[in-house]
């Protein structure tokens, strides 16, 4: 299958939010990523596939949270590099600049993170989506410190009056022993 869209519903209802992913499943042709409570007690459901069929597997995931519905999004035409960065699979050499972004929620993230890719020459090491983190979730770049800078202006841009973004700094040289913990 050709990954080229993804899409998310995100529930405060854990058991409506198993519900939802499984008709999300049986509904279209996609393939699925993620299905997990995630903090403050919810559940988060995020597909990918062609952009019709995250589109539909969307708008059954919405019908079926009803009322648990907190948020949702599809990214039609999302880059590559997202994908290993939400299960931190990205293969990273160096760091030799670090960007954090720090969101109030997982669409934002992602949403913010696939804009920060698409805009500068970056990579996205990890995309960590609300687990343990009591709602919030936050994505590392890492590059040379000006394409940090446009990626960043990117993120902020996309989640612009929204309110979702908490926190953004940029480390030009982060220490060797916080990198471990990083990469």
């Amino acid at each position: 299958m050709d990954l080229k869209a993804i899409g998310m519903v995100e529930l405060n209802s854990i058991a409506k939010g198993v519900e939802a992913g499984d008709e999300m499943i049986k509904a279209a042709d996609v393939d699925l990523i993620m299905a997990q409570p995630i903090c403050a007690g919810k559940y988060m459901v995020l597909v990918s596939g062609d952009v019709d069929s995250v589109e539909r597997a969307g708008e059954v995931g919405r019908e079926t949270a009803a009322e648990f519905l907190v948020g949702d999004f599809v990214i039609p035409n999302v880059h590559d590099a997202v994908f290993p960065a939400l299960t931190a699979t990205t293969r990273i050499q160096e760091i030799n600049s670090l960007g954090v972004v720090e969101t109030f929620s997982v669409a934002s993230a992602i949403m913010a993170a696939d804009a920060a890719v698409k805009a500068a020459g970056v990579d996205i090491i990890e995309i960590r989506c609300a687990t343990g983190l009591g709602g919030k979730s936050f994505f590392y770049l890492t590059g040379d410190v000006s394409s940090i800078e446009s990626a960043m202006d990117a993120a902020i841009d996309v989640l612009q009056g929204t309110g979702l973004i908490l926190s953004h700094v940029i480390i030009p040289s982060p220490s060797r022993e916080l990198t471990r913990f990083i990469v």
